[in-house]
């Protein structure tokens, strides 16, 4: 009966580890979050990222849909700004395998290493009071990135979604 309890505990880590984006979210503690109910998007911080035309589009449509599903509105005259940045970098995997003689592998004696690379982004959201020009919330998520063109809509999508599950943040102490 431990074991499978203990075998339970370990998968739940594991998953819990393994989780795709991981996101962190910061805002001004003094901001009553309830009073904005209308966004548009800060075009010279949109026009800055560094990223495909087609992304930003996929960005900006998965940013849509979360915050309409919160009861916001797009609007002429927002409440809110929304802006974004993004950051990429490679990841590098240096795994050492050990071990003498043939094997599966072209390699024969005391072992070798196998480096990787992985492409690593991060997407911020800037939430910014439109009447002040300060920034309120800022989320940002990390996670490795997709070439596959079939694949990089649903990634997007959760990276956008992981974010702004953070907004509005829960302010009740």
């Amino acid at each position: 009966m431990k074991t499978i309890k203990l075998l339970a505990l370990l998968c739940v880590i594991s998953l819990s580890s393994c989780s795709s984006v991981h996101v962190n979210a910061d805002y001004d503690s003094k901001v009553s979050f309830s009073n904005y109910k209308s966004y548009a998007y800060l075009k010279s911080g949109i026009d800055k990222a560094e990223i495909s035309d087609l992304d930003k589009k996929r960005i900006l449509t998965a940013i849509d849909e979360n915050l309409v599903s919160k009861g916001m509105i797009k609007s002429e005259n927002p409440d809110l700004l929304i802006s974004i940045f993004t950051k990429e970098k490679e990841r590098v995997d240096v795994h050492q395998n050990f071990g003498f003689g043939w094997g599966w592998n072209p390699y024969w004696g005391m072992g070798y290493s196998n480096v990787t690379t992985t492409p690593v982004g991060t997407l911020f959201i800037d939430i910014i009071d439109a009447k002040t020009k300060e920034l309120i919330w800022q989320g940002e998520g990390s996670g490795y990135l997709t070439k596959n063109t079939a694949k990089k809509e649903a990634r997007i999508k959760e990276f956008v979604s992981k974010i702004l599950e953070q907004y509005p943040p829960n302010t009740l102490k």
